[in-house]
């Protein structure tokens, strides 16, 4: 496929992008490049191909979910300004 002056400049606008006229056949030759790309994609044979969630087939290792500090809620609370029911009280910021 092959993209003209008048569609590059279309595609810029739509994009909010500034291009400088000058560069008008050269983004037109690139972006013509990567339809034609594209259009051969397209045409290749994936019946059976698995899509990937990413290329390689690393695991994320995780660690075990165990508890390493012990509970301060009250000990913060204590030095806190206002508390009710276990909550922090705060000034009301938004009306």
């Amino acid at each position: 496929m092959s993209l003209d002056k008048t569609q590059v400049e279309k595609i810029a606008h739509l994009a909010r992008l500034q291009i400088d006229p000058a560069d008008v056949p050269e983004y037109a030759t690139n972006l013509s490049n990567i339809l034609d790309l594209v259009e051969q994609m397209g045409v290749v044979d994936t019946e059976g191909v698995d899509p990937m969630a990413h290329p390689t087939d690393a695991m994320q290792r995780l660690r075990e979910d165990v508890v390493t500090e012990t509970d301060q809620r009250d000990r913060f609370q204590s030095i806190a300004p206002q508390v009710e029911n276990g909550l922090y009280l705060v000034p009301k910021v938004i009306e």
